[in-house]
């Protein structure tokens, strides 16, 4: 999209500071006009008082900051805390997002563009003002305001909250797209939910996790803005009614209760560019504020059940759903903010009065974000033949192209399946439509390949003892296109997850509808804001800021790979954000760590597929080692740090037991005056944005080491690799083609490909699957008790069952010692949890002495 057009009138007669900002127009800069000179002249006086943009050199920002401070937050001078002064900045820096966006959404309108919106169940956003300050270009200005002020930036940004709005990559990821679609000039919208509590606060207590909520806006969001005036009726439960109207069968979906949408909306300003995008969150309320009747009978809780249902729905992010109730509640969740946000992106269109059907698809594109969101299938059909009354063939042809979904993930649990009783009971006339566009589909398919076991497989219906809806076939069956999110997960979409639909498309020439979309990240957030001093080399040497929107602009720092004076400080850039990571894990967990040491990070939810287990492994063999050597020889050793750092889900058991397992394992090594000088390790709590931005920058290596076809993608590993650091990984997800990009010395691969995977699984099952002595020993020091003991027997009989699952130990009973049940069950190790390779047995004889 191109900055012109509207935007000539607003630069006539003065000086942009950048060449593409609103935020640093001056005093004297005026706003577009209104597009309508009616308009213009009716409302002539409050146009020229609206006319001039916020001014942005220091002494104006402190102004503003001062007038929030006393009349928006009604603080005096005398008693504001930190906490206030963020508040009150973040206002400020509101005003001007809000100058931006609503002459965005101005251009979009006057230029009739397509617009994109984004379906996504979560976004990890992490802190706002540091990233929308850099954006806007204001970085100097307010930087120079508070400083006279008395207050330093780093500390405002401190005091904000973190919002957990998302549990991981596919959270980070959906944030990281919305802020690269505003830099890009490109006109799309997030969609989501405002939930009351975000992903859990991680609490350590006793080495287990802890879950806190995360009442994130507690003290208030300066920068969402409360739109009470968009709201939109959500139904659930009900029956569906047929009558026939004006010659033709309709369905009314009537009863039930009615849950009201309301937006919220928060600015996503691009970097070096006028767009200001937006995420629209939805907040669920009651259609029904009070019941006065059943208060005035003295049913006091009777009177706000309304409500205290509607807020259920959009209280916390994936409710634990091992209850029916938590499952349905999610369904509950995933329908509310789907059908606010096609109800709120087709009024946006229809309001529009040149617009017909048939534009649709030229206008809108809706991307489902995995298989959350992919209800929108069953409900833009509901939208289109209930509600506008298309015919249904007209209404399926405008939803198939106008829809797309992203997979995410080949494990079974993120294929979201929903029981038919469920549906049917919350949403019937949803279940109506999927049986429709399921039974149209299963035609096509017989005509085509006849009765058999493809019909089956390809069904978006699963029969068995609980009949259940497929959602990923439904979002396949109902998308324009569908994209992985890393090269091998594609073929691996292809091949394994959806083989026999891949086989309908290659049939019927549609071989391109199964795409690849690498996940990426925005370095403004990754190196621009987490690691200044990094983005600040970069800018010195490539003599401008551009490779913060084209990083292919980074090669040219090739040019000085044997630059001393940039060796120089590159090394006292790791220094300074390794001293950085020293002092925040000093005061959040007193821990005190060797800054000369290797930092060793893996930071991710935990999962088995993800191998934090066979990560705690190996430090237990690298501790083993070093306990067998003299003083003079561990010496020779190189000093490392092992940082572990991630949230696993409520209901997860085994990885709250990875969990324990680390941080006991971490208690005893850091305790051993033997080794604690050269080996430490810690389980970082409450992994966040925040905390990803400390640690991160000061990574040497990181560990990316889920089994070759489990991992979708991966993003952290970008990040990594964006501040210098090297990757200790397997050939799985975005490890592939960062490997392909940065040259195969920058990576340390090891385990099993993706192909061979299969036959290793199968050797293992007939028993030809030995156990190396080196691992051997580091399940016997486990068993052993010398990270549990006899303090804590619950612990180390979950510790034995983590190990006898590995092994295929599936008797009951405990560790008895008996070396000969080893003997016995050494042969049957799973490939899901180890790979063949040498990293794999804890010895990393593959890798250089300074990694080992």
């Amino acid at each position: 999209m191109t900055t012109t057009g509207v935007w000539d009138a607003a630069k006539a007669g003065f000086e942009m500071k950048r060449k593409s900002s609103f935020s640093l127009l001056d005093a004297e800069a005026h706003r577009p006009a209104p597009s309508s000179q009616e308009d213009g002249s009716r409302m002539e006086k409050l146009r020229q008082l609206m006319d001039h943009y916020e001014p942005n050199d220091p002494e104006s920002i402190q102004r503003s900051f001062a007038r929030h401070l006393e009349y928006s937050l009604a603080i005096t001078r005398f008693n504001f805390t930190m906490q206030d002064a963020y508040r009150a900045a973040g206002l400020v820096l509101r005003d001007r997002l809000l100058e931006s966006l609503n002459d965005t959404n101005a251009y979009y309108r006057e230029q009739d563009v397509k617009r994109g919106y984004y379906l996504s169940a979560e976004y990890l956003i992490g802190r706002h003002m540091q990233n929308a300050i850099a954006n806007l270009d204001l970085e100097q200005s307010f930087k120079d305001a508070f400083e006279d002020l008395g207050m330093k930036l780093e500390d405002l940004f401190a005091e904000e909250a973190d919002p957990a709005l998302g549990n991981g990559g596919l959270g980070r990821l959906a944030a990281c797209f919305l802020d690269s679609m505003a830099t890009l000039s490109l006109p799309c919208w997030g969609y989501g939910i405002r939930y009351s509590y975000g992903m859990f606060k991680q609490g350590i207590k006793d080495g287990r996790q802890v879950e806190e909520p995360d009442f994130w806006i507690g003290d208030g969001c300066p920068f969402e803005i409360p739109r009470p005036d968009v709201t939109y009726p959500v139904r659930f439960y009900g029956k569906v009614e047929e009558a026939y109207e004006n010659g033709k069968n309709i369905s009314r979906w009537v009863g039930g209760e009615i849950v009201q949408a309301m937006a919220y909306d928060n600015p996503i300003p691009g970097f070096d560019t006028y767009n200001t995008n937006n995420l629209r969150l939805w907040r669920a309320l009651p259609s029904q504020e009070f019941d006065l009747d059943a208060f005035s009978s003295a049913h006091f809780q009777d009177a706000i059940t309304q409500r205290r249902k509607a807020e259920d729905l959009s209280a916390v992010l994936y409710p634990n759903d091992a209850t029916y109730e938590g499952k349905e509640l999610r369904l509950r969740q995933q329908y509310f903010f789907v059908s606010a946000s096609l109800q709120d992106l087709l009024r946006e269109f229809i309001k529009r009065p040149n617009y017909k059907w048939e534009d649709l698809p030229e206008k809108v594109a809706v991307q489902m974000n995995d298989t959350h969101p992919t209800i929108a299938v069953a409900e833009m059909m509901r939208l289109l033949v209930d509600v506008q009354q298309l015919q249904w063939d007209r209404a399926w042809e405008l939803t198939r192209k106008c829809l797309n979904y992203t997979n995410h993930t080949v494990m079974p649990e993120a294929l979201e399946k929903w029981p038919v009783e469920m549906m049917e009971r919350m949403l019937p006339r949803h279940l109506q439509i999927i049986y429709q566009i399921n039974g149209i589909w299963i035609q096509k398919l017989l005509q085509r390949y006849g009765d058999g076991p493809l019909i089956a497989a390809l069904s978006i219906v699963e029969e068995g003892d609980v009949k259940k809806i497929r959602m990923g076939h439904l979002a396949i069956i109902g998308a324009n296109k569908i994209n992985g999110v890393a090269a091998i997960h594609t073929e691996i979409i292809k091949k394994e997850t959806f083989p026999e639909y891949y086989k309908w498309c290659c049939d019927n020439g549609e071989q391109n509808k199964i795409v690849n979309m690498t996940n990426g990240v925005t370095p403004r957030r990754w190196i621009h804001c987490a690691n200044p001093a990094l983005s600040e080399i970069f800018t010195k040497y490539l003599g401008s800021q551009e490779w913060l929107t084209d990083m292919n602009k980074l090669k040219d720092m090739l040019a000085y790979k044997e630059d001393s004076k940039l060796h120089e400080e590159w090394m006292a850039m790791k220094r300074g954000c390794k001293e950085k990571l020293a002092d925040w894990l000093k005061s959040k967990m007193n821990l005190e760590i060797d800054q000369d040491a290797l930092i060793d990070i893996q930071i991710k939810r935990i999962h088995e597929y993800k191998r934090q287990l066979m990560n705690i492994l190996f430090v237990i063999h690298r501790y083993m080692e070093l306990k067998k050597k003299s003083p003079s020889e561990r010496a020779a050793f190189q000093k490392r740090v092992v940082l572990i750092g991630g949230k696993a889900a409520s209901a997860y058991v085994n990885a709250k037991i990875i969990i324990k397992l680390i941080n006991n394992v971490a208690k005893v090594i850091n305790e051993d005056p033997d080794t604690k000088q050269y080996l430490k390790c810690a389980f970082v709590p409450n992994y966040c944005v925040s905390a990803a931005q400390v640690m991160i920058p000061a990574s040497d290596i990181s560990e990316h080491i889920s089994t070759a076809g489990t991992e979708a993608s991966g993003t952290s590993n970008m990040k990594f690799v964006m501040n210098g650091g090297l990757i200790v990984g397997t050939m799985d997800g975005a490890n592939i083609e960062i490997r392909e990009e940065c040259g195969h010395d920058t990576m340390f691969i090891f385990g099993c490909q993706e192909h061979e995977v299969a036959g290793i699984s199968a050797r293992a099952q007939e028993g030809h699957y030995p156990i190396d002595g080196r691992l051997q020993a580091v399940f016997d020091e486990i068993r052993s008790g010398k990270f549990a003991g006899q303090a804590e027997p619950e612990a180390q009989g979950e510790f034995e069952s983590i190990i006898n699952r590995l092994c295929n130990i599936r008797a009951a009973g405990t560790w008895d010692g008996d070396k000969q049940l080893v003997q016995q069950t050494k042969s049957r190790i799973p490939v899901d949890i180890f790979a063949h390779h040498s990293r794999t047995l804890c010895a990393c004889v593959d890798l250089p002495a300074w990694l080992r």
